[in-house]
Order: C-alpha cells, then sequence, then structure tokens
C-alpha cells in the first residue's frame, strides 16, 4: 500500500431533508465530523449496522451527495466508481449499452468499452437478455450486470456496497473469488460488508461506523472484536 492520498476527508458532516408528518420537514444526519484519508492500494472495510451511514460515505467519496461540512480533497485526476445494488443503470437502454456507457463512466474510451464487452457479457451470465431494455431485469440481472462491468474496470477507487449475495449460491462464489482477486491486485477500494470471513481475508484497515461517525479505525482484527464486543 502507498502512502499517497487519494481523498481526504475532514470533519464531513452530511444530511437528508425527511418528511415527519403531513406537513413538516426534518433533517437526518447520516455523517457526523467524519475525518478520513483513503490512501492508493487500500482496501478499507466499512462496517456498523444499518443505518450507520455506510452507504451515504459511499455516496460523498463518489460524489453523488455533497458533504454540508467539512472538506473533501481528491488527488488529481482521481475516477470512482460505485458498485452498488441499489445503483441504477439507464432503464430504456440494453444491458449492452448500459454496460458500454458504464465503461465510458469510469474513462474508458469506446472502443477500449467495446473491447472489454465480451467478457462482461460472460461474467454476467445474462445469455439473451444482455440485448433487452435493462427496465425489463430482475434486481438480480441488474446487480450481475453492474458487478461484472464493475470487475472489469479499474477506477483509481472502487467503491463496493454489499453485493457479494448475488445470484444463485455458483454466482455467488464466483463474485467473492473475483472481488478478492480485485482487491489484491493493487486496485483501491473502500468495501461495505458484513462479510467478517472476507473483511479480514482481504481488508487492509476497517472502520467502524456508528449513529454517522467513525467509533474506530485501525486493522481488522482489533475493529472486528471491539465491534463483536458491543454488539
Amino acid at each position: 500500500m502507498s502512502n499517497e492520498v487519494l481523498v481526504s476527508l475532514k470533519n464531513v458532516g452530511c444530511s437528508y431533508s425527511v418528511r415527519k408528518g403531513w406537513l413538516r420537514l426534518g433533517r437526518y444526519e447520516a455523517l457526523k465530523d467524519v475525518t478520513l484519508d483513503i490512501n492508493r492500494g487500500e482496501t478499507l472495510g466499512l462496517i456498523g449496522k444499518n443505518g450507520a451511514g455506510k452507504s451515504s460515505l459511499l455516496r460523498i467519496i463518489n460524489r453523488i451527495l455533497l458533504p454540508d461540512s467539512g472538506t473533501l480533497s481528491y488527488a488529481d485526476n482521481i475516477n470512482t466508481s460505485l458498485l452498488s445494488l441499489q445503483a441504477g443503470f439507464i432503464p430504456n437502454l440494453t444491458g449492452r449499452d448500459n454496460a458500454i456507457m458504464g465503461a465510458l463512466m469510469t474513462g474508458y474510451t469506446r472502443k477500449e468499452a467495446e473491447m472489454c464487452l465480451d467478457k462482461i457479457i460472460e461474467f454476467a451470465e445474462l445469455g439473451e437478455w444482455i440485448d433487452e431494455p435493462v427496465k425489463t431485469y430482475s434486481s438480480g440481472m441488474g446487480a450481475r450486470l453492474g458487478f461484472a462491468v464493475a470487475m472489469e474496470m479499474s477506477p483509481d477507487i472502487l467503491l463496493v456496497d454489499e453485493v457479494l449475495g448475488v445470484g444463485d449460491e455458483t454466482f455467488r462464489k464466483k463474485s467473492a473469488q473475483a472481488m478478492k482477486e480485485k482487491m489484491r491486485s493493487g486496485q483501491t477500494v473502500v468495501f461495505v460488508s458484513h462479510n467478517q470471513p472476507i473483511i479480514k481475508e482481504v481488508c487492509s484497515s476497517l472502520a467502524w461506523l456508528d449513529d454517522g461517525r467513525i467509533r474506530m479505525l485501525g486493522t481488522p482484527d482489533e475493529v472486528l472484536k471491539a465491534y463483536i464486543d458491543k454488539s
């Protein structure tokens, strides 16, 4: 792992508007005073209960959400890609066209995107569905395609939000193995998961989020022990 910092968050906070009754809107603080550096080649795991702020943190890093407070800085020319079961494609485009769009969005040229298309299609195992509009896909089919695209791409930072439960048992095993190989290849990864064996196996560091704050940051063994003791 390099000491080069790709992304630096300093005292970052993020909140959403939420409805409280018919006429009232309130604010929900998803992240509070988060300070964190992401280094090149690092596999940073994120753990915490549902609602702790893990997915919001990924979306902040991916620039989908903007922080309400604090600062967020990037090294020059850094691109990120978010792999999430909730990340949508363009519904009216086919799976094939969405795969090409996904590659283009991570900086590939059209020619490069088309060159890797066969591998994406093979990994996704969608058969003739690859040429059907994504709006006709089940959520599992869309997740397969998203996973296949992400495994073929090499953004500066790959952000992964709980995707290893996709498909049948055979596909899940293949996905887990592909993810492990990706993480070991030097790819910088920020990885949300509740799968403790995979966290221990592939993560170089682990952050425990609790109620929007980083409660602990350290090695996977020490953070998991503290997390389990508290749970």
